[in-house]
């Protein structure tokens, strides 16, 4: 089955860098794209980029910041209302720099939190949104999230996104839609000169990859120097795996699946989308 074609995905931080070089991907091989993201005058450039080389509407912007709920509502509304729907997931928008923190930095509120509010809980809230409009279309997709580095701050944000992703393992069997993380370890240019960095085609073919291998359920890519790996999965010990519990887990996975679609249902009709 095709990918690709028609599909369409919103990317939030597309506006340039690794979302911008998924995007043109993705519209390379016939996807519609929303993006999503704060940086008005690169994303109107990208958009029009993408829309002048195809001779048509392939792509649009929305200002966005993702730690509004309001925001993210606006940017999947629009897909909806533009493209017909939304088919693949990517929640990239992220952020580093002087908000990547360390043990040491001073000791401020807003300053320690914001990196959170937008890497943590962008994804949380983008992911939410995501999720109504996917299941009330019943299409299938893709959830992508990217990034990691050795930064105290930064780094604590991309494992909780692993662990939020890998606790979504069990959507296929509720809302078929599968999640995944990519993990881009290509660390910052003026502080990690010396350690090898992988390419924007190994990032990319993480994403790619995401989209088309449906055999990925829960899975954390790593883009690494030598090409795109699936990270081993933990495997918990002996003694999490009583005779009692794995003669009641089956009964606990369907009863936990048809919980989850009533929720689903009603966190649809709630949310007016």
């Amino acid at each position: 089955m095709d990918s690709y074609t028609s599909k369409v995905a919103v990317i939030t931080g597309a506006s340039r860098g690794i979302g911008y070089n998924v995007a043109k991907a993705l519209v390379e091989r016939g996807s519609y794209v929303v993006i999503g993201d704060l940086l008005e005058k690169e994303g109107e450039a990208a958009v029009k980029e993408f829309n002048d080389r195809a001779g048509r509407q392939v792509a649009i912007y929305l200002h966005t910041d993702v730690t509004k709920y309001k925001d993210s509502i606006a940017l999947f509304a629009l897909a909806e209302k533009t493209f017909g729907g939304v088919d693949i997931a990517i929640l990239n928008a992220g952020i580093a720099g002087r908000y990547s923190g360390g043990l040491f930095t001073p000791l401020d509120d807003r300053e320690d939190m914001h990196i959170h509010e937008v890497n943590v809980g962008g994804v949380v809230k983008g992911n939410k949104v995501a999720l109504l409009h996917m299941a009330k279309s019943g299409k299938g997709a893709n959830n992508v999230k990217i990034h990691d580095s050795n930064i105290a701050a930064y780094c604590a944000t991309k494992h909780a996104i692993v662990g939020w992703t890998k606790s979504l393992v069990g959507l296929q069997g509720v809302a078929n839609i599968r999640a995944n993380a990519d993990v881009d370890n290509q660390f910052q240019q003026q502080y990690f000169e010396t350690v090898p960095k992988t390419s924007m085609e190994y990032v990319v073919q993480s994403f790619l990859r995401c989209i088309e291998d449906t055999d990925l359920i829960g899975e954390v890519l790593l883009a690494l120097p030598d090409g795109v790996q699936v990270q081993d999965k933990y495997i918990l010990p002996e003694c999490c795996f009583t005779p009692e519990f794995m003669e009641q887990a089956p009964i606990f996975t369907e009863a936990g699946e048809q919980l989850a679609k009533e929720k689903l249902a009603k966190a649809i009709k709630a949310a007016n989308i």
